[in-house]
């Protein structure tokens, strides 16, 4: 069914199995064949892959994936269906996924539609029926290649024109997607996290007002914030120092989100420089975590394959304390870089790579993963009232 093992041109169309209707086609000629699901056509994107066992929902919608076709190493994907309540944006940013089974009907009392509607609704094509170990093995040892996903019904596949698309994308590297997922205006964000029986709360008595800029962001971090006894105002990605402080806040966010944190900082660090001076509370969660970083004088790099999933150790160097967390990010702080003042505060056990920094004699740190853990665990949500506590020494 594949040549994934291989560096070979794409087969002709002839060879294509029997039933297939859908195909990954990457940038160096190899191409995969599979079942498809979701909408039909043609996406072009980074395949990656994600190893959480649970929270797909989330993993399509969270925006930092905007730019990616999603490579799911667990099997069993679909089978809980989809609802209105476990999305972290309005509109998935993710250009495609790819999975080991075929999607079966939902088994959840929660469930509102079943996955392959849902992805046709919002326009992504998906494919099944795939080695995803196979996918999966070839990425950690290649990299993350560029890829075109195809789902056509009729069984008509343009090999020459996929192979193109892939092999012309440019690549994730030097891209700034932010402003491609950054919301078009201020709003305000009082929702808090999900409880069973209940759903989402309100934050009604705020003690605190956090200004979140939008790189981005996930909805369970707005409402972690929010949760946590934040009123929060969400701002653009392209918002200055002086608009984000123009609304006086106690605390300043800087979000998630997708793309080269390189090509975002042009016109964001110079702001996040600005409120560092400023000596408002900051708290940065992965590309913000990226981004106040260069703001430091560090600089970026792009990883190999990335961290994506819901099982990944980081250590805090500062208890001793590991937290399984998850993580989605393709690009990571240089530590040669770091400079003096700056301090490393958590450590990936996967591969020794920058979790967190920490400002010295200002009130501002910043992680590379998810404390908001949605997916995963809650092991890090201590993080918001870290946070929280900045904000109340400054009060």
């Amino acid at each position: 069914m594949s040549n994934l093992d291989h560096r070979m041109p794409a087969p002709p169309a002839s060879q294509r199995p029997p039933g297939a209707t859908a195909a990954l086609v990457l940038a160096d000629g190899a191409i995969v064949w599979g079942r498809g699901l979701g909408a039909t056509g043609a996406a072009v994107g980074e395949v990656v892959f994600n190893t959480s066992m649970t929270g797909y929902q989330e993993v399509m919608t969270d925006p930092s994936y905007a730019g990616q076709i999603i490579t799911f190493t667990f099997p069993h994907v679909g089978n809980v269906g989809t609802n209105a309540e476990d999305v972290e944006s309005v509109t998935p940013a993710a250009r495609g996924c790819i999975l080991r089974a075929d999607v079966t009907q939902p088994s959840n009392w929660r469930s509102a539609k079943p996955l392959d509607a849902w992805l046709r609704g919002h326009g992504i094509a998906g494919i099944t029926g795939i080695d995803t170990r196979a996918l999966t093995r070839r990425i950690r040892a290649l990299g993350a290649p560029n890829g075109t996903i195809v789902h056509a019904p009729d069984g008509q596949f343009d090999l020459p024109a996929l192979h193109r698309m892939a092999a012309e994308w440019p690549g994730l590297e030097g891209m700034d997607l932010a402003k491609g997922v950054t919301c078009g205006q201020t709003y305000s964000w009082d929702e808090t996290t999900w409880t069973l029986g209940r759903g989402h709360g309100r934050q009604e008595a705020p003690r605190f007002h956090v200004v979140a800029i939008d790189y981005g962001a996930k909805r369970n971090i707005l409402r972690c914030l929010a949760a946590a006894g934040c009123r929060v105002t969400v701002v653009p990605a392209t918002a200055t120092a002086d608009e984000v402080l123009g609304h006086k806040p106690d605390g300043v966010f800087l979000s998630n989100g997708p793309g080269d944190p390189a090509a975002t900082g042009v016109y964001a660090v110079p702001v996040i420089r600005a409120l560092v001076q400023a000596g408002v509370p900051l708290f940065g969660i992965c590309l913000g975590h990226q981004m106040l970083g260069l703001a430091l004088g560090a600089r970026t790099r792009k990883m190999e394959t990335g961290h994506r999933g819901a099982n990944h150790p980081v250590k805090d160097l500062a208890t001793g304390r590991v937290e399984i967390t998850s993580q989605n990010h393709g690009f990571v702080v240089d530590e040669t870089s770091i400079p003096a003042g700056v301090a490393v505060t958590h450590r990936s056990l996967f591969d020794g790579s920058v979790e967190g920094l920490a400002v010295e004699g200002k009130p501002a740190f910043s992680v590379q993963y998810h404390p908001e853990a949605s997916p995963g665990p809650q092991d890090s949500h201590h993080l918001f009232q870290r946070f929280v506590a900045l904000m109340e020494s400054k009060s």
